[in-house]
């Protein structure tokens, strides 16, 4: 039985210890963007993430003790 399980990690592992076969590479340029973004859309993009990263938990922990009074009923 060990040397069953043993021939199979032992093919499992076979394409790492061959090494990469297959290079991925990303699609990465740095060049400057096409617009600059303004002080506005920068606030307004700041504002959407913050909303949408506190909104939800803002509500839950607004509304806790609701939470609360349903888990115990």
């Amino acid at each position: 039985m060990s040397g069953l399980l043993r021939g199979i990690a032992r093919v499992r592992a076979a394409p790492v210890l061959r090494g990469s076969a297959i290079t991925q590479r990303a699609n990465i340029t740095t060049r400057p963007a096409k617009d600059k973004c303004g002080p506005v859309e920068t606030v307004i993009g700041l504002i959407a993430f913050t909303f949408t990263i506190l909104g939800p938990s803002g509500w839950i922990l607004a509304n806790l003790e609701n939470y609360k009074k349903k888990a115990a009923a």
